[in-house]
This record gives structure tokens, sequence and C-alpha cells, in this order.
């Protein structure tokens, strides 16, 4: 049995200063999806990712959340659903790592009550996942880019959504905190959430992936199993390269490897 639609966007359509960014994208996430949303710089990803959160107006198409509007949704109910992460999402420099994680649980009960037992649990569970529980007390000013990308996710954490959107999660980390991360969002989507990340690396993306979207141009080209994807000629046509998957002895995960489109002749 195919699990029921999450969120589901139809024909976005975003504009910059009258000018389409985001044009007739459509996709759908389903509770426990690993979705990576891949496409070359300037395609529309970080826009896309804001407009699935509720954070930007329409110019056409609709977001959906549990077969209702997303724009029904109030901001509360809609904060509580689905929480964006960025790579920019550093917080102020003088609050602490729990301090900013604890941000996480305003959507729960609002920003001037003092925290619940069950908030501090919700904050505590955060930072153990993401392996910061030793940073708690550090201000965010004092930590390495991976250390504050690492405590934007356990806000998202902490925040318990239903549906968590990250662009760009692994930006700056080094590859063990790398394959830290994604193995915490494994975790994440086996409890039910929907997960889709914005993965720059592709060979990541493949390995971690359930399904890929490829965005080119500010549309969804290419939707489907990571292989279908990158082997496909949407892929090559979008990146402006080659793209080839080898088998690996002992892994059912292909090697990829890319090389740029001879010149034509002149």
């Amino acid at each position: 049995m195919t699990a029921p639609v999450l969120l589901e966007a139809t024909g976005l359509v975003v504009e910059r200063r009258g000018t389409p960014v985001v044009r007739g994208a459509s996709l759908a996430l389903h509770p426990g999806d690993a979705l990576a949303l891949i496409g070359p710089n300037a395609a529309g990803k970080s826009t896309l990712m804001r407009a699935l959160a509720g954070l930007l107006p329409l110019a056409g198409g609709e977001v959906v959340f549990k077969g209702r509007a997303l724009a029904a949704w109030g901001r509360g109910a809609r904060a509580r659903a689905i929480a964006l992460v960025t790579s920019e999402d550093e917080g102020a420099p003088l609050l602490t790592v729990r301090e900013r994680v604890a941000l996480g649980r305003y959507p729960h009960r609002g920003p001037l009550l003092p925290l619940t037992d069950a908030d501090r649990e919700a904050v505590a569970e955060a930072l153990r996942q993401t392996g910061i529980e030793a940073l708690g007390g550090r201000a965010l000013g004092t930590l390495s880019a991976g250390e504050r990308q690492l405590a934007a996710l356990a806000r998202g954490l902490a925040q318990e959504p239903e549906v968590l959107l990250l662009d760009e999660p692994s930006a700056h980390l080094d590859i063990g905190h790398e394959l830290g991360l994604f193995d915490v969002l494994d975790g994440v989507r086996r409890r039910g959430v929907a997960v889709l990340a914005v993965v720059h690396d592709l060979q990541r993306a493949a390995a971690w992936a359930s399904r890929m979207a490829l965005l080119h141009q500010g549309t969804i080209v290419a939707e489907g199993p990571p292989a279908d994807v990158l082997s496909s000629s949407a892929a090559r046509e979008a990146f402006g390269v080659s793209i080839r998957g080898h088998a690996v002895p002992g892994s059912d995960q292909p090697l990829y490897s890319f090389a740029l489109k001879p010149s034509p002749p002149r």
C-alpha cells in the first residue's frame, strides 16, 4: 500500500522582482521519504524549499499539506509541521548552542513561555542525535562552520516536525560528520518524518536518497530512483556533463564518474 501524500506541490511558480525563479515545479512527499533535490547552480532549489515551507508568496500553483492548502494552515501549525534548515541558518553569535536548539520549541509553546520538561527533553534528544551534547554551553560565535551547521540541524530536530526540509545540510562538514548527519536523517525518516534535502554531492545524494528530484531552470525535469535520474538525458543536459555509474564489487551502490562534455568544433 502506498503511503499517503504528506506534502505536495503542484505547478509552483515563484517570482523574484517579476522574473520566475521556480516555473511549474511539482513534487510530493510521503511519510518516511528520503528525497534528494539536486540541480545545477541557480536552478531555484533554495527558492523552492522556502516555498514548500510556506515562507514565500506563490505566483502560481499550490502547496498542500495533509490534503489542505498550506496557506490555510495557521502560522503556528505550519511551524509545528514543517521545519526548514538552511546552510545560512547560524543564529545569533552570543546564543549558546542549547539556547539555539531550544528555539525549535517556539512553535509548540510560544517565544515568551518557559521551557517545559517535554521541551528540555526534546532539546537534549536533538543535541544527542547530532552528536553535539558537549557543545551545549558554547556560544555559537565560537563554533566552526560545521558545528554551527549541526546546531542548526539540531534546532530543526527539536521542532519535532512531520516534514524536514534541509538546504545543503552537509555544507562545511568533514567526511565523518557528513556520514553522521545522513545517518541521523535515516533515523529521522524511519520514524515517519518526510525528509527533503538539497544535496550538491551527487554520489552522496545517490547513496542516501530513496528518491531523487532534478530541478533545472526552475522545473522538476526528472524524478525517481537515483540511478534512473542520474542516467537520464535530463541530468546530462542540466549539469552539462556525462554521468556514468560503475558497479562496485560487494556493493549495490554504483560509483559515479563525471566528465565535461567535449566542446563542439569551431
